[in-house]
């Protein structure tokens, strides 16, 4: 696959996460909470900073921050979309099967541990929270033709509905 072609479908795999979220987290606007959407964008950068340690890699890392985006019925989530790269295929491999590992231990259920929708077959791990608030989608894509090897990482938050009078 060619680095535009990966790059491509980094973005469909992208956009599909962004639209149908990371698994099936709540998503009823009645029963979400409210809180501003700083405080969520926020937290879903902590959660991301924490999956992070437990990949424990001297890597390159993709800067991007937290976004909004909307769920149901005038309710919205963040979510926060980065990649780790440079490092070797085996080094990468590892970090998977460290977020394997810890992330039962630091409170989050697997949901999902097997290989991706996509032609390549990615390894894919999906984990909810245990207090359903986050949801993290992890891939690891191997080197293909020139394209590096790279971890691909979403955390997503629950679905919020804004303060009164505000828009989020």
């Amino acid at each position: 696959m060619t680095s535009k072609a990966r790059k491509a479908a980094a973005c469909v795999i992208l956009l599909c996460s962004i639209l149908s979220g990371c698994s099936g987290m709540n998503e009823n606007s009645a029963d979400a909470p409210v809180r501003t959407s700083s405080e969520v964008q926020d937290e879903v950068e902590k959660v991301s900073s924490s999956i992070l340690e437990i990949l424990s890699l001297k890597a390159k890392i993709t800067q991007a921050g937290a976004m909004i985006s909307p769920c149901k019925e005038g309710t919205y989530r963040a979510h926060h979309p980065w990649g780790l790269y440079g490092p070797s295929v085996k080094e990468l491999g590892d970090a998977m099967g460290r977020l394997r590992s810890q992330l039962p231990k630091k409170g989050w259920k697997i949901v999902k541990d097997g290989p991706d929708g996509s032609q390549a077959k990615s390894p894919q791990i999906v984990a909810d929270s245990t207090d359903g608030k986050f949801s993290v989608d992890a891939r690891f894509h191997d080197r293909r033709s020139d394209d590096p090897a790279q971890l691909e990482i979403t955390v997503q938050s629950a679905c919020f509905r804004p303060k009164s009078g505000s828009t989020s």
